[in-house]
């Protein structure tokens, strides 16, 4: 009893000092980041959407779109990462209640006589700083965190499926061009090998020809591949070894989403959300390493028995025992304090992760709705061009046949021609692919399935 102002005046101190070191922690200078500057005006024409599903009215490619989202194999790796996540949130919350063991043991002499002995125990860990709190609400934030990046997954996969699956359209039309391409030049090489054998053509004419039949046959291989290769990426998405998907001959109406106010629309992104979640975790990180350095009080009651019976062990004349210590990290070498600082430089460095996000988020959508407006005026510059082109050409057919151009010169109309009809595709499919990022980019979702 001599020593006990002693250690209630250690143990004040310990308190005190704790106290102290905890007081000095503050979290990071996290400035907000101001969106208020940033005008996106509406786009003509552009639908208020609810769901990425909404961009495009089809029933096959919503059947692709459920097919991936059910058999994909990375999405089920990031179902399965959640699900960790989960169980790890259910593991901090049991921190809140004590833990109880019990023992139950026996013995039988040479006499033949048994023995038993056995005994319960609870230990409980008083929370006395908030700490255990604090690891339960950080392993919550992560599970929110885990499930926006799920749903990012999720967003991400969806629009892989319906561009593919623009993308597959659009190569069937490349091909399509192609073989009307092709058709025409083995015409006009049959064409000039008649004129050829009746005297009225050239040689250079008949080589020209047949070198744009063969340069257009090259070229028709390596798309069919290129289609080929486009529907071995969807199989990836839908998660299967092989398929073949049925090409519609048109391009869908894919409507343009409609960019509101940059603050409710950033606010839908599921990785905005993700990387917001991931500064409070670290926040809760912070002090629970902050409270490392406090001082911490555990409580034990056991009690044991004996009995020639397992019942008389346990439930007769037990022997109880209540045990309080308090513990605290007085020398460590500067390692608590150095994890205190590593967690308060990771908490800044989740708020530039944060905002590096939006950064990126902000110049996708920006991206999109410029690449919107350009392609649009690309569109109509092209579709000029190509009923010039298509006036030009017929001219050029009747002068040939006249005698007043050349083959070269027929042939290289001819030659502009589809390539303007290849470019003005090329452009449409890439302005509907566009509006799919920017659907992504706006922080529309696919529909949760029901």
């Amino acid at each position: 009893m001599r020593h006990l102002p002693t250690l209630t005046f250690i143990s004040a101190l310990i308190l005190l000092s704790g106290c102290s070191s905890f007081s000095k922690s503050s979290s990071v200078d996290l400035k907000p980041i101001e969106t208020s500057e940033l005008s996106w005006s509406e786009q003509q024409n552009a639908s208020e959407l609810l769901a990425l599903n909404d961009l495009v009215s089809s029933d096959p490619l919503n059947a692709l779109v459920d097919q991936s989202l059910k058999k994909n194999a990375e999405l089920q790796q990031a179902l399965l990462s959640l699900q960790v996540v989960q169980q790890q949130y259910y593991q901090a919350k049991g921190e809140y209640l004590p833990a109880v063991e019990g023992n139950l043991s026996g013995s039988q002499t040479q006499n033949e006589e048994r023995a038993y002995s056995g005994g319960i125990s609870i230990n409980w860990v008083v929370d006395l700083w908030g700490k255990v709190a604090d690891q339960a609400h950080s392993a919550e934030r992560s599970l929110t965190q885990q499930r926006s990046l799920l749903q990012q997954s999720r967003d991400a996969l969806a629009g892989e499926v319906m561009q593919s699956w623009l993308t597959l359209i659009y190569l069937q039309h490349q091909i399509n061009i192609g073989e009307e391409r092709i058709k025409v030049l083995n015409k006009n090489e049959q064409l000039i090998y008649q004129r050829y054998r009746a005297g009225l053509g050239t040689l250079e004419d008949l080589d020209s020809a047949r070198t744009s039949v063969s340069s257009a046959l090259a070229t028709q291989e390596t798309r069919k591949e290129s289609l080929a290769q486009q529907q071995r990426v969807l199989n990836v998405l839908l998660g299967q070894v092989s398929g073949s998907t049925n090409i519609p001959t048109q391009f869908p109406e894919v409507l343009l989403p409609l960019a509101q106010i940059p603050n409710q629309t950033l606010a839908r992104r599921p990785d905005l959300q993700a990387a917001w979640q991931g500064v409070e975790v670290a926040a809760y990180d912070r002090q629970i390493a902050y409270k490392d350095m406090l001082p911490s009080i555990s409580l034990q009651a056991s009690y044991a028995g004996n009995g020639a019976t397992p019942s008389q062990a346990l439930f007769e004349n037990p022997l109880w025992t209540l045990l309080g210590q308090l513990s605290a990290p007085i020398f460590q070498g500067g390692e608590l304090k150095a994890a205190a600082e590593i967690a308060k430089l990771e908490e800044a460095q989740a708020f530039q992760v944060y905002r590096q996000t939006l950064l990126t988020a902000v110049q996708e959508v920006e991206d999109a709705l410029g690449q919107e407006r350009s392609l649009t005026n690309q569109i109509t510059h092209i579709q000029k061009a190509l009923k010039s082109a298509e006036s030009n050409l017929t001219q050029y057919q009747m002068k040939y046949r006249s005698g007043l151009v050349t083959m070269l010169e027929l042939l290289s109309v001819q030659q502009q021609t589809f390539d303007l009809q290849s470019q003005l595709d090329e452009l449409i499919y890439e302005r509907l692919s566009n509006r799919v990022t920017l659907g992504l980019a706006l922080g529309l979702g696919v529909k949760h399935e029901s």
